[in-house]
C-alpha cells in the first residue's frame, strides 16, 4: 500500500512552532521535516530558510 500526502492549505489549526500563532508558511526540509511559522517568524528567519529549505509554501497573502 502507498499514500500520498498532499500539500493542502493551512488552516487555523496550523500553528507557528515558535510562538504558536497561527501558521501561514510551511517550510519542507530536505529531509522532509516540516515547520510552520507565523507571518512575522517567517519574515525574521527568512534568509537563513532560504538557504535551507526543499520548499517554502506562503500563504500570507491571506491575512487581512
Amino acid at each position: 500500500m502507498t499514500t500520498t500526502v498532499i500539500e493542502g492549505a493551512l488552516n487555523a489549526s496550523d500553528r507557528c512552532d515558535r510562538c504558536g500563532a497561527q501558521a501561514y508558511v510551511r517550510v519542507t526540509m530536505a529531509s522532509g521535516f516540516e515547520l510552520l511559522f507565523c507571518a512575522h517568524h517567517s519574515k525574521a528567519h527568512a534568509d537563513k530558510l532560504r538557504q535551507v529549505a526543499l520548499t517554502i509554501h506562503d500563504e500570507t497573502e491571506r491575512i487581512t
